[in-house]
């Protein structure tokens, strides 16, 4: 068997990798191609072109590089004809995935096509899921709730489980370098430079109120190399020095370790679940972005512990709430045993539970859903 892999970004790589691996377990013998990043490479494919070319995000970044986009898509789609592969199997990135999906069903529309990564159309535009299913077959979902909305507009649709619960947690070593006097708080300001920008300094705010209420509270900031320095300069002045980390051994270690943390909406939230460390979720936007947010949206939280839980037990502060004012009493709350801390820890226990933990990993949960889809 022959199959044709496509990803766009590292998050796909290592879901492609992982899915690659329960394939060669359940299929021996199978093959692949496609495009895809060094871990999907190291399972034993052979990309079209480096993966690195799609990894663009932002109508600013993806202007210059439109035309080029375009052309890789008509060629992926193209080597996908060629290729004499079974089935397209195409992760997350829909701008590209969804694009090579096109081409290859008009010119294919027997093909067998997977998209690995719902839409979050139940967060807005639900339009997406039918537009989608003009050209995929099957769906592998890495949220419980997913499914329903997949097949209601004709895809199969199965939950696999989300890679969070394949993740590796902290040894005793890495955790124990974290410990120390008085409570240790998480800053998680987010990965890209504008949001840590915007973030960075209602984060130091807050510093300063929880370091009225504990003085010996320290504070660890994991961050990714590629924007180290930016993070320096911007937490230069918090009244707790933060001790910034970027290694993935000390990351572990710190979310591990951390009584609390503050984080930027997105999937930490779910990382901090892993590792039973309650938290509280801010974001700040631009008011337009926030506006037109609000307008669009069709669920009343973002926070994925909160979602999969069915409660709403992790407090969030977004666009105007988004302040020192009201973070800093929500955080403080949880530093010491309470209901509210109790609520978060039934609440994250719940959330890793539906997601798979402790079962069959999501790998081989895509791979046994893909190989009963063909």
């Amino acid at each position: 068997m022959k199959l044709f892999l496509v990803a766009g970004e590292p998050s796909g790589d290592r879901l492609g990798a992982a899915l690659m691996a329960g394939l060669k377990t359940l299929a021996p013998g199978v093959r692949f191609t496609g495009v895809g990043g060094p871990l999907m490479q190291a399972e034993g494919m052979e990309s079209l072109f480096p993966m690195e070319e799609l990894s663009v995000m932002g109508i600013a970044e993806v202007l210059p590089k439109y035309f080029h986009l375009k052309r890789r898509i008509r060629e992926t789609a193209a080597a996908m004809l060629e290729s004499g592969a079974e089935a397209l199997i195409t992760i997350d990135s829909p701008d590209f995935c969804l694009r090579v999906a096109r081409i290859v069903k008009a010119a294919r529309p027997d093909l067998r096509t997977i998209h690995y990564v719902a839409p979050s159309v139940w967060a807005w535009r639900p339009g997406r899921a039918g537009r989608m299913a003009e050209v995929i077959d099957h769906v592998l979902a890495i949220l419980p709730f997913e499914p329903p909305y997949m097949t209601a507009v004709g895809m199969s649709c199965d939950f696999v489980g989300h890679p969070v619960v394949a993740e590796p947690l902290a040894s005793p070593a890495e955790r124990a370098a974290f410990a120390g006097p008085g409570p240790l708080i998480l800053a998680l300001p987010g990965s890209r430079r504008g949001e840590v920008s915007r973030l960075a300094p209602v984060l130091g705010q807050v510093m300063a109120e929880v370091k009225a209420a504990h003085p010996a509270a320290r504070v660890v900031l994991p961050t990714l190399r590629g924007v180290a320095d930016l993070v320096r300069d911007l937490t230069a002045g918090w009244p707790i020095a933060p001790q910034i980390v970027t290694d993935p051994g000390a990351k572990r270690g710190a979310f591990a370790a951390a009584d609390a943390a503050l984080a930027a909406s997105g999937t930490v939230s779910l990382e901090l679940a892993a590792n039973g460390c309650p938290m509280v979720i801010a974001y700040r936007l631009h008011p337009v972005s926030f506006w037109l947010m609000r307008r669009a949206a069709r669920i009343d939280t973002v926070t994925l512990v909160n979602l999969v839980s069915e409660t709403r037990a992790v407090p969030e502060f977004l666009g105007p709430d988004c302040t020192a004012g009201r973070i800093a009493p929500a955080l403080l709350d949880l530093l010491a045993p309470g209901p509210k801390r109790a609520a978060q820890e039934v609440a994250m226990a719940l959330t890793m539970q539906r997601l798979g933990q402790g079962g069959t990993p999501p790998g081989l949960r895509a791979a046994a859903s893909v190989l009963a889809a063909l």
